[in-house]
């Protein structure tokens, strides 16, 4: 008998059932283990350490998708989010291409940085296993934290190279993406900040942007660093009013360049 392969084991974070706010239509939410950035924002602290949470193969998660599978109806389906899914490329592939292979609709919430290397430079093998994953995403939620390297290296303490050749890929790709960004107050909540990242985006022209998505940033995660006893840096900053988060808003509608579904 041929031997077996052994399976591809990840690290699991946690699930959520039945999500609708991570793509479209019901969803699961798988949250992986794991992410090198270390956002000024960051509400999930727990998912930072790639040796946390528990052991978890493809099938598991497949199965558990599988069983859902009633509840996606014709648009909902799986999204991978974290931590970071592109910490895990390995299995993150695996994963998407099982679930390609069932035929459930496949999101990743990503970051777009984690595959590459700190040194900026991005070698042949990550920007290979980044285009595989491409072609078995039907949906890329991209979370842009900043549109300006040195603003990008402020908010994150990660360089912003890794982001821009996530984008070359998706842009040759043509992929079907949402744009998301967390507005800080004191940081990006001016209009000249949402203008800056129209612009930043219409450098990758061959993206089927969809949607951008502004996000209030929140101190609802305030709570994990005290239990974690870590400082938390933006302890003293207030959330983020709603109607200052409506008026960005409408600036991000008047974008002529968004391919709205």
């Amino acid at each position: 008998m041929p031997a077996q392969t052994a399976p591809i084991i990840g690290r699991l974070h946690s699930y959520e059932t039945l999500g609708t706010l991570d793509g479209p239509g019901l969803r699961l939410v798988v949250f992986l283990q794991g992410c090198p950035m270390r956002c000024l924002f960051c509400h999930n602290p727990d998912t930072w350490d790639m040796k946390g949470g528990r052991s978890v193969t493809v099938e598991e998660i497949v199965a558990k998708a599988r069983r859902m599978r009633p509840y996606f109806g014709s648009t909902g389906g799986v999204t991978l989010s974290g931590g970071e899914p592109l910490a895990q490329p390995q299995f993150t592939l695996a994963l998407l291409q099982a679930l390609k292979n069932e035929s459930i609709h496949t999101v990743l919430d990503t970051s777009g940085t984690a595959v590459f290397s700190a040194n900026e430079c991005a070698h042949d093998q990550d920007t290979q296993i980044i285009k595989e994953i491409l072609t078995v995403t039907d949906l890329v939620l991209l979370d842009i934290k900043a549109t300006s390297a040195d603003g990008f290296q402020a908010l994150t303490s990660s360089s912003m190279a890794g982001l821009e050749h996530f984008l070359e890929l998706a842009n040759a790709n043509h992929q079907t993406v949402w744009i998301r960004q967390v507005i800080v107050p004191g940081i990006n909540e001016s209009v000249e900040s949402v203008q800056a990242l129209g612009q930043f985006l219409q450098r990758y022209p061959q993206l089927q942007i969809q949607k951008v998505e502004l996000l209030p940033y929140h101190t609802l995660g305030v709570s994990k660093y005290v239990q974690m006893a870590i400082s938390y840096p933006l302890a003293k900053l207030p959330a983020l009013p709603a109607e200052k988060l409506s008026v960005l808003q409408e600036e991000v509608e008047k974008w002529s360049f968004l391919q709205r579904s």
